[in-house]
């Protein structure tokens, strides 16, 4: 699989997912790609068949409760993957690596 990760994550995400095999990893800020807005990653994300990982969901699903009715997915037919990593406010490598 390979894992681009949003610049709302920490590099290091990147780092380990290489480190478990996905060589193909990068992150948005790694490619020079930080401080662009979702709709414009959109078109990145999907010609470079990246899995996209993210902590603002509903940027991309839109809201929780009409998933795919609004958001930058809305009129995506298939893509390679998208992961949404929901947390609480603050949540960083050590807050996720406890749970």
């Amino acid at each position: 699989m390979k894992f681009l990760i949003d610049e709302c994550l920490s590099p290091q995400l990147a780092k380990m997912a290489i480190e478990k095999g996905h060589g193909e990893t990068s992150h948005i800020v790694r490619m020079k790609k930080g401080g662009l807005e979702d709709w414009e990653l959109k078109p990145i994300i999907l010609e470079g068949d990246w899995t996209f990982v993210t902590k603002n969901s509903v940027d991309f699903r839109g809201p929780k409760d009409k998933p795919g009715t609004k958001g930058q997915d809305a009129d995506v037919a298939i893509r390679a993957g998208l992961i949404w990593l929901n947390g609480p406010p603050g949540m960083d490598l050590d807050c996720s690596s406890r749970h």
